[in-house]
């Protein structure tokens, strides 16, 4: 048995629940306490638990939700029809979301699959490369002239996500070990963005307006006046005012970088 067969061999009993094949089993040696079969048994299922492992660290407000048993048996299911792809295990969770979608009922699956989206944002902005997100001091260097046509870009671990239940209060209660709320639909869906500034993941939900406010900069590309604009079809004169007032906040919160262009 070459070596790429028999690793092949082994990977395909790695994802398969069935037994060995002879072929596989022939080329190894027990031992006097562990035989072939027992051997390769308890790598199956050492296996098969660090991948529920690794589900359960990065959707634990699923898992709290569904309980082990019931968690066990959705994760399980993902696992067999989307099996791990990638030589770290850091994305296995990337189509669970997805998976949750097309395996439940739509009466199920959309508040479950929305909090999987929050859980795997959070991975998202954990993981993602730092950046160069502005500062109060670097915007306090700006002539007058630049702003006009201050054009801005997300920071890399910015994460965008429309939330139509109650999913930020479920992920909070579990992260804080305090009472599990019941799930309900929003009478307006609300944006939360999620980032990691300082080595730390923050949130935040925004209300419609801001929420417009900044997909306009970063999705439609508008520069500053432009904001000031869109502002004052709501805020009138105040629009340069409150435009000032988010810029800074989204600058201290680390979500923005300089579009040079």
């Amino acid at each position: 048995m070459r070596l790429k067969e028999w690793q092949l061999a082994f990977e395909a009993f790695l994802l398969d629940a069935a037994p060995a094949d002879r072929a596989l089993a022939d080329s190894l040696i027990g031992g006097p306490t562990l035989d072939v079969g027992t051997g390769l048994a308890i790598y199956h299922n050492a296996y098969a638990a660090r991948l529920l492992e690794v589900l359960t660290h990065d959707f634990p407000a699923i898992h709290y939700w569904m309980g082990d048993e019931e968690f066990d048996l959705l994760a399980t299911a993902y696992i067999r029809q989307y099996p791990s792809a990638h030589y770290s295990l850091r994305w296995l969770g990337k189509g669970f979301e997805a998976f949750i979608r097309e395996h439940l009922v739509p009466e199920q699956s959309a508040p479950l699959a929305e909090l999987a989206a929050l859980e795997w944002a959070f991975t998202l902005a954990f993981d993602s490369p730092a950046g160069a997100p502005l500062t109060i001091n670097a915007m306090a260097t700006l002539a007058p002239e630049e702003w006009p046509t201050l054009q801005f870009k997300p920071t890399p671990s910015l994460q965008w996500l429309a939330c139509e239940f109650n999913s930020v209060a479920i992920w909070r209660s579990v992260k804080d070990e305090a009472d599990f709320p019941h799930s309900v639909a929003l009478e307006t869906p609300q944006v939360c963005v999620i980032w990691r500034h300082d080595l730390v993941c923050n949130y935040r939900s925004l209300d419609s307006a801001e929420a417009n406010a900044l997909n306009g900069l970063l999705n439609e590309g508008w520069s500053f006046s432009e904001l000031c604009e869109a502002l004052a079809v709501i805020y009138g004169e105040g629009a340069p005012l409150q435009a000032v007032t988010w810029l800074k906040q989204w600058v201290q919160d680390g979500l923005l970088e300089r579009l040079q262009r």
